[in-house]
């Protein structure tokens, strides 16, 4: 019986979360604030795929994932000596991570960061599949994949679970580093 008042409350809350997405509209412009809130539903002019579909994408090998969550700074006060390792990112195999580019105003910088990242992701190709995501409840994801379809690519998939959804089907995660940007890139000798 206990087991059974534990499945139904399971479901309830889930069933709460998908109806609480439901009632979320879609802004006309992007989220500045409160990133980590229920999403929408939809995104107008792309496709939303679920953690089945972007498998299905991934193991075809017919899209390209770019995950867009925020990569912590090294703090500023660090005492000098002080070793810092950035926090390690799991993402989908094989995914670009281009972190901070899914908040709602971006600097300069960072939205020509995006977009030469997604220009190198896509071989500079605007038909191709791109798979927007970061986590579950994230509007970085959202808002990045808003903004790419703004830039004219035409096949873009945002998928809301993110890689909480893609762990929770016990699918494989792979350690990641952020595409380097202009300021970060060496020169080849």
């Amino acid at each position: 019986m206990r087991r059974l008042a534990c499945v139904v409350v399971a479901t309830a809350a889930l069933a709460a979360k998908v109806l609480a997405q439901q009632n979320v509209p879609e802004p006309d412009g992007y989220r500045t604030d409160n990133y980590r809130a229920a999403v929408p539903a939809t995104l107008a002019g792309a496709r939303v795929v679920t953690t089945a579909e972007a498998e299905a994408i991934w193991r075809a090998g017919t899209g390209f994932f770019i995950d867009v969550l925020p990569r912590a700074p090294k703090p500023p006060n660090l005492p000098a000596g002080t070793v810092w390792r950035d926090k390690p990112r799991l993402n989908v195999p094989g995914s670009v991570w281009l972190p901070d580019t899914g908040y709602g105003k971006l600097s300069v910088a960072t939205e020509d960061y995006l977009k030469q990242g997604i220009q190198r992701a896509s071989g500079g190709n605007d038909a191709v599949l791109l798979v927007v995501y970061c986590q579950a409840d994230c509007w970085m994801s959202w808002n990045a994949a808003k903004r790419i379809l703004s830039y004219g690519y035409r096949d873009v998939a945002w998928y809301p679970e993110g890689t909480d959804g893609w762990e929770f089907a016990g699918l494989p995660l792979a350690e990641s580093q952020p595409e380097p940007r202009a300021s970060e890139e060496t020169p080849v000798p």
